[in-house]
């Protein structure tokens, strides 16, 4: 049984405008102990498809889907009460802006504490010997110290790893990485990697990697969706996708690498295809 199944996901946004169809007709599926990697320019539709099978998004959204279950249980059809009691300690998410997820009012060991005391009734020495040892693995210097700071205290990449660490304390069964390592060094990147691998190995959780990083793909995917404009355009297996991608987007999408750079300037996808060629693939 999937861990994660979706079938034609819809989502709609109500704007000043009319409605925004922001996701259209995604299917997908996470097993236990694996990695799917969603990759595509900004604005394709990666995050918004997560948050909302987490059930996150905004009134203003509408979402539709004819299956979305996690562990065989209808995440549209249960009631509010029953995905809050999930949501955190069996499907949780790294966000891709942890300044603006975490709260300004509330000491970062408050934050974490806070999840472990809602969804494992920990008490107060145990919840805060777990919130050092998160801290520890991530990679936060003096974590005792640290526990009583503020997100303002904190530099952008100490914030990123407090996110992971609230995202990894009840130990998920399914776990959604949006951006990850974005606000972080090439030698923490590595590690926060490592750390999410071995997790992963330890516990046998999914997980959803959102990257624009194609050598985080390369490197932690097991099976990549490649999206743009709200709609899937390829899904493959990690060394399919890189080695002989099928959809003319995907081709383009990699041929604009910086590493293939030649000459004085980056190459952007439009170089690769007619965007016109690429409307009528959609």
């Amino acid at each position: 049984m999937a861990l994660l199944e979706i079938r034609n996901l819809n989502v709609r946004f109500a704007t000043a405008t009319g409605s925004f169809h922001a996701v259209k007709g995604l299917d997908l599926t996470v097993h236990s102990r694996e990695v799917l990697a969603i990759v595509g320019e900004s604005g394709s539709g990666k995050s918004v498809s997560m948050l909302a099978a987490m059930g996150l998004l905004p009134k203003t959204a509408t979402v539709t889907a004819d299956v979305m279950t996690f562990n065989g249980r209808d995440l549209l059809g249960m009631s509010e009460r029953d995905r809050r009691a999930i949501i955190g300690r069996d499907i949780s998410m790294i966000f891709q802006e942890p300044i603006a997820s975490l709260n300004p009012c509330f000491t970062v060991g408050y934050q974490i504490e806070e999840s472990l005391r809602a969804h494992l009734g920990l008490g107060r020495a145990a919840r805060r010997k777990r919130a050092i040892e998160l801290f520890t693995a991530v990679g936060i210097p003096e974590p005792e110290k640290r526990l009583d700071s503020y997100p303002h205290q904190m530099s952008g990449g100490q914030c990123q790893r407090v996110m992971i660490a609230i995202a990894i304390a009840c130990r998920p069964k399914l776990l959604i990485a949006d951006e990850p390592t974005t606000a972080l060094d090439v030698t923490i990147q590595k590690q926060i990697l490592d750390l999410l691998m071995s997790l992963q190995e330890e516990t046998g959780m999914g997980m959803i990697m959102i990257t624009h990083d194609m050598g985080v793909v390369a490197e932690t995917a097991d099976r990549v969706i490649v999206k743009y404009k709200g709609s899937k355009m390829e899904e493959a297996d990690v060394l399919t996708l890189f080695e002989a991608p099928s959809h003319p987007y995907t081709r383009a999408l990699l041929s604009a690498l910086p590493e293939h750079a030649t000459g004085d300037r980056l190459a952007t996808v439009s170089d690769f295809i007619d965007p016109a060629t690429l409307e009528a693939t959609r």
